[in-house]
């Protein structure tokens, strides 16, 4: 099937999505109506430089993020994804400094890690350095970056594809279960990986992974994201923001526009509650969801020109995540409009309202200036 058919789409489905933008577009409008307090860029400015003075650490060229603001080194996944935060930060700004971090994180990681990444039984967690090292590609030219994505994404793809509960691929090397939190950035993987390398089966792969998520953890009536199928055929329902954002990344690079839409539609009117974005846990694995479904959304809508549907909605979550921002540090956790409150906070907890002011257009182009 080529990216972007409909083949086997129930019928129904056109109707559900009109009925989605109406409920939309009525959302929209009320998330604009509870703004009260833009941000601007500079304010995008002063969230990724507060992030990066309290928790980027370097030496000899190596860098890595603190796990909280009293040390320690953050996990795998959790610092691949804090790396494509630089990323989103410097296609904001193009300021080249962002690239040396992410030179500097790429080398730290690659001193930690090495450059096979075979030894870590989670496939998702490969897949997500695999993304940060694709984009850095993209954006720089460098083949170091593509090459180490390369091979690790085919180590991967080849341990975790298999014909079993219809195809996709295994989270982990136990077999247990096929998650959306490794065949969405998986697709997206292989998308970026098929713009790096020229190589047509990427694409490929990226689409059978769509279309295995689609068939299998998606609801084409609400637009839901289910988490994983077990081995023995049973749907974890629950619902995560990253998981959406993933689907809707990779629907919307393959061309699947109205499923991407749908996804992005239920993040926004059902994942949500009073049009914020779900509070989390700092130090947890969810700490760091809401900057993920926010990153792909947010290029969905610009990529597909749906800013009237989804803009209001994200710069309203963007001006709670910098009002809720602590004085002291600058530092915002991931539970806005509730303030940041004093004490150890988690660079991983924090990175989702980094990512969130970086990727949504400022409500004001400067603050306004007091009157003499």
């Amino acid at each position: 099937m080529t990216p972007g058919s409909d083949l086997n789409w129930p019928a129904r489905v056109a109707g559900r999505i009109c009925y989605g933008w109406l409920v939309a577009l009525l959302c929209t409008v009320s998330c604009g109506a509870l703004t009260a307090r833009a941000f601007t860029a500079a304010d995008a400015d002063t969230l990724f430089e507060a992030h990066a003075k309290t928790f980027y650490r370097e030496k000899d060229g190596r860098a890595w993020f603190a796990e909280s603001t009293e040390g320690g080194k953050v996990s795998y996944w959790m610092r691949a994804e804090q790396m494509e935060m630089v990323l989103d930060a410097y296609e904001r700004t193009t300021n080249t400094q962002q690239l040396v971090m992410f030179t500097n994180l790429f080398r730290g990681f690659l001193a930690d890690h090495g450059t096979n990444w075979a030894h870590n039984p989670f496939n998702d967690d490969i897949m997500w350095m695999v993304i940060a090292c694709a984009r850095a590609h993209l954006l720089t030219g460098n083949p170091e970056f593509r090459d180490v994505a390369r091979t690790n994404f085919d180590l991967c793809h080849a341990r975790a594809a298999s014909p079993d509960l219809g195809g996709g691929l295994w989270w982990k090397t136990d077999n247990k279960s096929k998650n959306a939190c490794v065949n969405g950035p998986g697709a997206i993987a292989a998308v970026l990986l098929g713009k790096a390398t020229g190589a047509g089966d990427y694409f490929t792969k990226a689409t059978n992974m769509f279309l295995w998520e689609r068939a299998t953890l998606f609801d084409p009536v609400t637009g839901r994201v289910s988490d994983n199928i077990s081995l023995s055929g049973r749907v974890n329902r629950k619902s995560w923001t990253y998981n959406q954002g993933t689907f809707v990344g990779m629907a919307n690079l393959l061309g699947y526009t109205n499923e991407a839409r749908l996804a992005a539609i239920f993040t926004m009117n059902e994942v949500c509650k009073d049009g914020y974005l779900p509070a989390a846990g700092e130090k947890s694995d969810d700490g760091g969801f809401n900057g993920i479904g926010v990153r792909w959304i947010a290029r969905f809508m610009k990529d597909r020109g749906e800013q009237a549907i989804f803009e209001p909605w994200l710069q309203k979550n963007a001006e709670a995540a910098w009002q809720a921002r602590r004085v002291l540090d600058n530092l915002s956790w991931c539970r806005w409009p509730q303030p940041t409150p004093e004490g150890r906070r988690y660079s991983w907890g924090c990175s989702s309202a980094v990512v969130t002011l970086q990727v949504t257009r400022p409500t004001e182009s400067v603050k306004p200036q007091p009157a003499k």
